[in-house]
């Protein structure tokens, strides 16, 4: 994964406890990295090291850890240099979920060495999104669930989402229903779906 993810973990656990615990977590993980650089990739066995050792240090299963990164990452990466690329993805949640694997493609111009993973969306009815992920990655979809709420507030929008199939022998890929709570238009949802 590139430096940017493990900058993103670093910045949450520090939100969460300050420096000291992010050394505890780097120490824990086995980890000497001074610094990640984000536009470097880096193994992913490392990436996951520092999620195993959020969780040990913290006292939070690794699920809870991964979904609470999912919802920072949004924010971290707006913030990062990464807001009008988001922008630019689309104007609504149903937009934005439409081109995801456009907004990775993207940022794939400047990151050759990235494996993202690819969504498909799907609209259930006026207030709901089947999401379909498929990754090369195990392990993650705790963090879509949480991308996905992160993403749900970014458009201003209370959303429940729910694991609803796990990949398995049988699917090849994880789906997660996204429900907005409150009303919304149909319309507006079927037009925001159309990829841009």
């Amino acid at each position: 994964m590139y430096g940017l993810v493990n900058k993103a973990i670093e910045d949450l656990a520090i939100s969460a406890g300050g420096e000291e615990t992010w050394q505890r977590i780097k120490d824990e993980a086995g980890v000497d990295v001074v610094a990640f650089v984000s536009m470097d990739a880096y193994d992913d066995d490392l990436t996951y090291r520092l999620v195993g050792a959020a969780s040990r240090v913290l006292g939070m299963p690794a699920e809870e850890i991964l979904k609470s990164f999912g919802r920072h990452w949004v924010l971290y990466t707006a913030r990062e240099g990464y807001g009008p690329l988001l922008e630019r993805a689309g104007s609504s949640l149903g937009e934005f979920l439409a081109n995801l694997d456009a907004l990775h493609t993207r940022v794939g111009l400047t990151m050759p060495a990235l494996r993202p993973p690819s969504f498909q969306v799907d609209v259930v009815d006026d207030a709901t999104f089947l999401v379909r992920y498929y990754s090369e990655r195990g392990g993650l979809s705790p963090m879509v669930v949480g991308l996905l709420e992160g993403v749900g507030k970014r458009f201003g929008h209370e959303v429940v989402v729910t694991h609803s199939a796990h990949r398995s022998e049988v699917l090849d890929h994880d789906e997660f229903l996204l429900r907005i709570v409150g009303e919304v238009s149909l319309e507006a949802v079927a037009e925001a779906v159309q990829p841009a």
